[in-house]
């Protein structure tokens, strides 16, 4: 048995799987992902407390970890590896050999009628006949603006776990929509519109500018699938 088995059979995630030095217990990477969801907790700050729990008075002799950034960066790697296993298994994915598709690592609203999921129809009643309004989707759309992206540094080492399975659209599909789409400039009678303004911007440094999509009206629970990055402004 390969040594990386080994270590998940007792507990253990690997930092590296052929020459494995650094581990992780899975508690505290469930702690971590906890905190950084619930408390906002960066893994800076994460392994920073790691440090002072390990040894409260000299947190900077504890050892292996005397600079921040050996472990550090094997903990933000780790994370990632961990949250996505953990989506997939939460999702039906775990121990099958079924692949998952376009939004299926996301749920959509629990509270909308779904049909089959969390309403059950009766014997005479089909979603063909006029009483089937009651099971009808109000959605809107939205975004924020200010949510902007800096180009990746090495754009080659950027790698994605869960292009479009989640609630983002894929980056493959998105690109040959932007592709087809035309692009107008928008001109506005207003003296200085922001949001106008904004979208005409030149935004060289940025790689998106905002980002939108769509929710339940009800309830704003964000649809699979439905959101964006937008490239400039609101356009």
């Amino acid at each position: 048995m390969s040594p990386d088995i080994q270590m998940f059979q007792h507990g253990f995630f690997p930092a590296s799987f052929n020459r494995p030095k650094t581990v992780f217990t899975f508690q505290v990477l469930d702690d971590f992902i906890l905190d950084n969801l619930e408390c906002g907790t960066s893994a800076m700050n994460y392994y920073s407390k790691l440090q002072r729990m390990t040894s409260s008075i000299f947190p900077h002799l504890v050892p292996h970890v005397a600079r921040i950034d050996t472990g550090y960066r094997e903990l933000m790697r780790v994370a990632r590896q961990w949250r996505q296993l953990k989506t997939m298994k939460w999702h039906g994915f775990g121990h099958g050999s079924n692949s998952p598709t376009a939004g299926d690592l996301a749920l959509f609203c629990p509270a909308c009628p779904q049909p089959g999921i969390n309403v059950c129809l009766s014997g005479d009643e089909s979603l063909n006949e006029t009483s089937s309004s009651k099971y009808t989707w109000s959605f809107v759309m939205d975004g924020n603006f200010k949510a902007e992206h800096l180009h990746p540094i090495k754009p080659l080492d950027e790698v994605w776990l869960s292009d479009g399975l989640g609630f983002m659209v894929g980056k493959d599909r998105y690109k040959m929509h932007l592709a087809a789409a035309s692009d107008t400039v928008e001109k506005s009678s207003c003296n200085n519109h922001w949001a106008v303004n904004q979208a005409n911007a030149a935004q060289h440094k940025l790689e998106s500018t905002a980002i939108g999509g769509v929710a339940c009206a009800r309830h704003g629970c964000f649809v699979p699938h439905s959101m964006v990055d937008f490239q400039k402004g609101e356009r």
